[in-house]
C-alpha cells in the first residue's frame, strides 16, 4: 500500500461533511423517467420502476410531473453516490484503527484498492 493512512480526524470531518450533505438532499425517488417523441401515439412522458417482485412497472406523467420526478431520480443517484463515499471512508477507519486479528500476511493490495 503506497499511500499513508490519513489521520483519524481528517476521516471523521470527511464523513461529517458527506453527512451534511445528505442532510441538504430533499426529495428522492427511484426508476427512470423519458420522454417520447412527440408524433408517437400514447403518452409522452413515462415514468418507470422495479417493484418488490423485480417486474417493471410503468405511469404516465405529466410535464410538471415529468420535471420533478426527472430532479428526484437525480438526488437519489447522488445520495448513493455520497453513501458509497461514506462507506469508504468507514472502511479504511475500520482497517487503520480499529484492532483486527493477527494475519500471517499482509492485505492484498486488490482488496484495499477497492477501499
Amino acid at each position: 500500500m503506497n499511500k499513508k493512512p490519513q489521520k483519524l480526524a481528517a476521516l471523521e470531518t470527511r464523513l461529517r461533511r458527506l453527512a451534511q450533505s445528505l442532510s441538504r438532499t430533499g426529495f428522492v425517488s427511484e426508476g427512470s423517467v423519458f420522454a417520447r417523441k412527440k408524433k408517437t401515439s400514447g403518452s409522452r412522458y413515462q415514468w418507470t420502476w422495479k417493484d418488490s417482485n423485480q417486474k417493471t412497472v410503468s405511469l404516465t406523467l405529466s410535464v410538471e410531473q415529468f420535471v420533478w420526478l426527472k430532479k428526484a431520480i437525480s438526488r437519489s443517484r447522488s445520495v448513493e453516490h455520497t453513501l458509497k463515499k461514506m462507506r469508504q471512508v468507514s472502511h479504511r477507519v475500520l482497517l487503520q484503527y480499529v484492532p483486527g486479528p493477527r494475519r500471517r500476511k499482509p492485505l492484498p493490495t486488490r482488496i484495499l484498492r477497492t477501499i
